[in-house]
């Protein structure tokens, strides 16, 4: 048998196509590698992210334990004593982890679900009152009035049932004819983002009201606890007699609130500084003395990851119970 003779020349091209074939190797065992290393680190951040979950789950109960014993402890009515409204609190975790949560009153803000009433399973229609405030609280925040009111009129046209605009509202047709149009949502506000969709809105508004705002899962005209609002929360007082009751004249009814808090509606309408005023029936019953809704902010770090949760507590019966939960990381 003959043997295959390489001639000189080709003995490079031969060693050319090891080492190539040898790059390759290489590098695809490189890549498995680094393949390797990401989806280790991308397993061990799940478990991380997964504990962190669990011990914001645990820090939830114990702050709605502690909402119900002090619901329990004074159930008439809820006040600032103890400190325990926008305070935060440390809870050291296994493993050299931390939890911070805040409570704070989760009514006392405009809840934009007011500007109708009704049911959402059955028919939402504008609610005049809850329009109204809106406007006032916009107004207070110095936006002018005629952007104030086409925009909580835009509201209110947004979340009812109807197809129908009201006046210097929009429906449907106004959010047609855009480079990418959309629809009105005809049901309750899910989330205050919402509202930068809204007719005659700019992020200069939204982001001036913002702070002011929440979406409870109801249509009750904001629940303001009064013996919980701070005298720089005055806005929110001010909005229930837009044009009669200002930001300066507002913040001095709080700063002057009774040191054990106001006793019922009546002794609070009843007050010097307010004297004079025109204010509707229902208005006067939508001031409480008692927090319904508390918010928790919950933050968690474990294990080199970090969980923020922020959920809402219904606290009408208890034990409290959680009806909304928002996640992040």
């Amino acid at each position: 048998m003959s043997k295959l003779k390489i001639r000189g020349g080709e003995r490079g091209a031969a060693l050319l196509a090891v080492l190539l074939l040898v790059a390759v190797t290489g590098a695809i065992a490189a890549a498995a590698m680094e393949s390797l290393a990401l989806s280790r680190a991308a397993a061990v951040n799940n478990v991380a992210l997964d504990q962190a979950r669990a011990y914001a789950g645990a820090v939830e109960q114990l702050a709605a334990v502690t909402v119900d014993d002090m619901i329990v402890e004074n159930p008439d009515r809820t006040t600032l004593a103890g400190g325990w409204n926008n305070a935060v609190r440390r809870v050291m975790l296994p493993g050299g982890g931390v939890a911070q949560v805040r409570v704070r009153d989760g009514g006392n803000c405009f809840n934009v679900n007011s500007v109708v009433q009704g049911d959402a399973r059955t028919r939402l229609a504008r609610r005049s009152s809850g329009v109204l405030q809106l406007a006032g609280l916009m107004q207070t925040l110095r936006v002018p009035e005629g952007e104030a009111r086409r925009i909580a009129e835009a509201a209110a046209d947004w979340a009812d049932s109807d197809a129908v605009p009201s006046s210097g509202g929009a429906e449907d047709n106004a959010y047609a004819g855009g480079d990418s149009p959309y629809r009105t949502g005809n049901t309750l506000f899910a989330d205050i983002g919402e509202l930068g969709a809204l007719a005659g809105m700019t992020p200069e508004i939204m982001a001036r009201l913002r702070p002011w705002l929440c979406a409870l899962p109801t249509t009750e005209l904001s629940p303001l606890n009064l013996n919980t609002l701070l005298p720089e929360q005055a806005p929110l007082l001010a909005m229930l007699a837009p044009g009669q009751l200002d930001i300066v004249r507002a913040r001095r009814v709080l700063a002057g609130r009774p040191a054990g808090g106001w006793g019922n509606q009546i002794e609070f309408w009843r007050i010097d500084a307010l004297r004079g005023l025109e204010v509707p029936l229902d208005v006067q019953l939508q001031a409480q003395l008692r927090t319904r809704w508390f918010a928790l902010d919950v933050n968690v770090e474990v294990m080199d990851a970090e969980f923020s949760e922020t959920a809402l507590l219904d606290a009408r019966l208890q034990p409290s119970r959680v009806v909304a939960r928002r996640w992040g990381t």
